[in-house]
């Protein structure tokens, strides 16, 4: 059976950096830190005190009034996103039958705000006093739902959550369901808003975070040797995926297509990655393969990058065993140096710059990057931005559980 192209034909964000595409293009040429002092709650107890919000935040009149108060804040995200990928995309969903467009959507924790509030509630007033829309609101699959809701997508509507690589993973199987003929468009990327009481607490007690409380536009610090963890960061990316020949006949305007997704398992460890990246590794290999390319034709990495001790020495680690000598050759920066980890929504995200950068002929920097460690030794384009014309590219999204993804992309 011969697979169907797979192409990107809209994008949108809102992440610590800003609320839109544009501005967060301008925001990541400029080496923005979008990392600043936590305001959503009280953090005063806290060890770690700052992180990746979302700024400046209104759902309305993107989402009605009503619509908000029944969605949680990473729900929020996602259909403000997916609003600014479909317009941008220029498709009319009611032109075309509703069962050949999906939605899948990741996300790594769901409506963790909503849990915590609804359980609150349980044990300050007893349970009759809980709201019926604690389930509907904190459930994983509300982003995909939401969506796939408001624009009447009927379709393939599944919800990935594989940690740090759900949105990745959501994009691969998104690619699959269109390549194979189960859907001809499908809204997919990841959604994440666990800057709440329970998530900054648990990733601080796992020993993760950053503690830079005196300097955190300088926190995130991806393939530094004085890094200390990473940046608890929410927001959204989600891309409008489409089978070329659709795409085309339509007369939509293509971004990139998304050639390979290669899918591995550590089997190693719950949160550390396996010390050579050899899962990583063949994450990489395996989307080469799918997207035909030479090894050596991979001209930008785009990095998991996530400033930790051992995850940046692992990835290196990984590229150098995929690349060899080419390794020294290719160029890699880190996105999350700017905006932190959305943990299941940074993979989408990160796919928006790389579409970004293939458009605009522009690699944005990792910024931040001053005293490299030496086991980190590669071109990380550090701290700005290299004009570069690149057509095959990589992203890397690996999640707690030893889950790996890398995805292939190139122009059209």
């Amino acid at each position: 059976m011969t697979r169907r192209r797979v192409v990107v034909t809209g994008i949108g964000t809102v992440n610590p950096l800003a609320n839109s595409v544009p501005d967060t293009w301008r925001d990541l040429l400029a080496g923005k830190s979008g990392i600043a002092p936590l305001t959503l709650f009280d953090v005063s107890k806290y060890k770690v005190r700052f992180g990746g919000e979302v700024k400046n935040f209104k759902p309305e009149p993107i989402i009605d009034h009503k619509s908000v108060r029944r969605m949680d804040r990473f729900t929020q995200f996602a259909l403000y996103a997916s609003h600014e990928a479909v317009t941008d995309s220029g498709i009319d969903f009611a032109k075309y039958d509703p069962f050949r467009l999906g939605c899948i959507i990741g996300s790594g924790v769901g409506g963790l705000a909503e849990f915590e509030d609804g359980h609150g509630t349980l044990l300050s007033k007893g349970p009759d006093r809980m709201s019926p829309f604690v389930i509907p609101k904190m459930i994983p699959n509300a982003a995909s739902g939401n969506i796939s809701i408001r624009y009447g997508l009927r379709g393939p509507n599944t919800t990935v959550s594989t940690a740090c690589s759900s949105a990745a993973h959501a994009m691969g199987d998104s690619m699959r369901q269109i390549q194979y003929g189960f859907a001809d468009v499908i809204v997919s990327g990841g959604a994440e808003a666990a800057i709440t009481p329970t998530g900054l607490g648990g990733f601080i007690a796992a020993r993760a975070l950053s503690h830079r409380n005196d300097d955190p536009a300088h926190a995130s610090r991806p393939f530094e040797k004085d890094r200390d963890g990473f940046v608890l960061s929410e927001g959204a990316g989600i891309l409008v995926l489409e089978e070329y020949e659709h795409a085309k006949k339509r007369g939509a305007k293509v971004y990139c297509e998304l050639l390979g997704c290669g899918n591995t398992a550590d089997a190693y460890h719950i949160t550390a990655p396996h010390e050579d990246g050899i899962g990583a590794a063949e994450a990489m290999r395996a989307a080469c393969r799918e997207a035909g390319w030479n090894l050596n034709e991979v001209q930008y990495l785009n990095a998991h990058g996530t400033s930790t001790g051992l995850g940046d020495v692992a990835e290196t680690k990984a590229m150098k065993q995929v690349f060899g000598d080419h390794a020294k050759k290719l160029m890699v920066s880190s996105t999350k140096s700017m905006i932190g980890h959305l943990l299941g929504a940074s993979g989408g995200v990160e796919a928006v710059a790389c579409a970004l950068m293939m458009k605009h002929g522009v690699i944005h920097p990792t910024i931040n990057h001053t005293t490299p460690d030496p086991e980190c030794d590669l071109d990380y384009v550090p701290n700005t931005p290299r004009e570069a014309r690149v057509t095959k590219v990589l992203s890397n999204s690996f999640g707690f559980g030893g889950h790996n993804c890398s995805l292939a992309l190139g122009t059209v």
